[in-house]
């Protein structure tokens, strides 16, 4: 029996004994009975593996069993100060944060807790210690200013903050700006940090068992997590995911056509160099949860710094990476990455932007040996993955740029976007991806009207645009929403724009996205500047720059017009932007 095979049987029979435990039973996602009963001629899309069970239950019952199997092996360990965490530690300190975070803060089911940490071997306790306690997690970018902060924190209700010892200044300015007065839990880098009086040192709680009453009841539909997305459009707003959404994710995953994973054990481990940030959903699913479910080793970085990746590579050699196109051109380009780093590697998995097979190549001879170079394709209210290439696949020329096939227990099917019946269009016909699965959204939160707009008939409208060839790969074109991705991360226009607005000078502005070799795409301002009015780029760069995170500043720069093109109903009309670009450079 191979591994592989191996820690399938393990997976269902962990999942058999968790349904057992917990008296449920898994809940039934037919996609072909659903596929039957909406469309007869079928160009609707359903995986060519068979369906997964997926267990009802919560993200603890699901992971525990593997902290408990994995007991002895390495979880997760900082690149940098070193600070490593055994699977068995993880569950200890968990449990004790589950019963700290209500007796200490009395906090009840459903209360929100946020996490604002970078990548972290302590980021994986907090999680699973939060969601045991019945909690739900907002997950915040440590890189956000103040403002951006305390919009989050406002939003989402957050009764507690957990943070790093560093952070702790930006934590009380955001809170102050929210006119929040919550406790906050920081993390220490290093024993001879020092935290201000009436900081709660992480420490404290992980490392001491209280006695509490067990936590009411957590059903596997209950809001786990509430990451924030602008979605297709607009501001950033609270995803929720689920217990069940996020576990049906994982299990998807799982299933032997797209798994990639061996079992630990004594003679191996898997390993995984995380640079991608658990904030977000894809870093969050992939790379924090579904390692430990598997028992895999995670190497954290805080940041991406060139010099402690490269030696990171050189020391851990990794089984597994995941990562974002931008990193792959590095690993290519850079004369300190060496091809032996990469004698254990049998997986790459780039997502967030299409990588090209001429790059896949590159990386191939860079590695000298032949490794999967799997792609995917999904989004924060998707838990996060819709489409992976299967793990027995060849890449060709026809399918290069395809981001792989449908997931089991999925739907997808192409539409018109100005169709409103939702008519499923065939293969090589450009037009709006839609998907149904397990995996998917409750909904945005307090957001009862976008919610309503992010589906049609049942279907999650994802607001980008592409097609399916006659294999069933997917592809993906254009997209209809705004959002600009930069390295990965997403910036909404419209958060820029009302930034800009607020200048004393401007009148006007809308904000586009425009190309960029390293980070895919970079934002660009058009501002109308009021009349007789001495404004300028750098004014504005200015003004912006101190309220937003380094990636959503105006890298492509800022353009002066007379007025912002817009329809009758007073829309931008972003597209004439961007082909005035296009066309003029301007």
């Amino acid at each position: 029996m191979t591994r592989n095979n191996f820690f399938l049987n393990v997976f269902s029979r962990n999942s058999r004994n968790l349904l057992r435990r917990s008296k449920k039973s898994p809940k039934s996602f037919n996609v072909r009975t659903l596929a039957s009963q909406n469309d007869a001629n079928s160009n609707i899309m359903h995986s060519e593996s068979s369906d997964v069970d997926i267990p009802n239950v919560t993200i603890p019952e699901f992971i525990l069993p593997s902290l408990e199997r994995f007991e002895k092996y390495v979880a997760s360990e900082c690149a940098t100060t070193g600070r490593t965490y055994t699977f068995g530690q993880i569950r200890g300190k968990s449990k004790n944060l589950n019963k700290a975070l209500r007796h200490a803060f009395k906090l009840q089911k459903g209360d929100v807790v946020g996490i604002l940490l970078p990548n972290c071997p302590e980021f994986g306790i907090a999680v699973l210690g939060v969601l045991e306690a019945g909690l739900t997690i907002t997950t915040m970018n440590p890189i956000y200013t103040p403002v951006e902060i305390s919009k989050q924190l406002l939003d989402s209700n957050t009764k507690v903050l957990i943070t790093q010892a560093q952070a702790i200044s930006t934590a009380k300015a955001a809170l102050q700006l929210a006119k929040k007065d919550i406790p906050i839990v920081a993390i220490k880098r290093y024993q001879n940090d020092s935290l201000p009086s009436g900081v709660v040192d992480f420490e404290e709680l992980v490392n001491n068992e209280v006695s509490i009453p067990d936590v009411p009841y957590v059903n596997s539909n209950d809001i786990a997590v509430l990451p924030y997305s602008s979605g297709t459009t607009g501001l950033p707003k609270g995803v929720e995911l689920t217990h069940y959404s996020i576990i049906s994710n994982i299990s998807q995953i799982s299933h032997e056509d797209f798994n990639f994973y061996d079992i630990t054990t004594d003679n191996y481990q898997d390993v995984s160099v995380t640079v991608l940030p658990y904030f977000h959903i894809y870093g969050f699913a992939l790379n924090l949860l579904n390692m430990m479910h598997k028992g895999c080793k995670t190497v954290t970085l805080e940041k991406f710094s060139p010099e402690i990746y490269v030696s990171v590579l050189k020391k851990h050699r990794p089984s597994l990476l995941y990562v974002a196109p931008p990193l792959v051109l590095f690993l290519i380009s850079h004369s300190g990455v060496k091809s032996e780093y990469f004698d254990r590697l049998k997986m790459l998995m780039s997502a967030a932007a299409p990588l090209g097979l001429t790059d896949e190549e590159r990386f191939i001879r860079k590695v000298r040996k032949e490794i999967n170079m799997c792609q995917g394709y999904g989004l924060t209210e998707a838990s996060p993955v819709i489409t992976m290439i299967p793990n027995k696949t060849k890449r060709s020329e026809k399918n290069s740029g395809g981001v792989g096939k449908v997931l089991p227990n999925t739907l997808v099917k192409f539409i018109n976007p100005e169709d409103p019946s939702g008519t499923p269009i065939a293969a090589y016909e450009k037009g709006e991806l839609l998907m149904k699965g397990p995996q998917v959204m409750k909904g945005y939160h307090n957001r009862e009207e976008e919610t309503k707009k992010a589906f049609l008939d049942g279907w999650l409208r994802t607001g980008d645009i592409g097609y399916y060839n006659d294999e069933n790969v997917v592809f993906i074109t254009d997209r209809i929403k705004e959002l600009i991705k930069v390295k990965g991360y997403q910036v909404a226009p419209a958060e820029l724009e009302a930034i800009i607005r607020d200048h004393p000078l401007v009148d006007d502005a809308a904000v586009i996205g425009i190309p960029h070799p390293q980070h895919g795409e970079v934002p660009r301002a058009y501002v109308v500047p009021k009349k007789n009015s001495a404004l300028d780029e750098e004014n504005v760069q200015n003004h912006v720059a101190d309220k937003v995170a380094s990636y959503k500043r105006l890298q492509g720069g800022v353009r002066i017009l007379e007025s912002i093109p817009k329809n009758t109903t007073g829309k931008i009309l972003r597209r004439q932007l961007k082909e005035n670009f296009a066309e003029k450079g301007f």
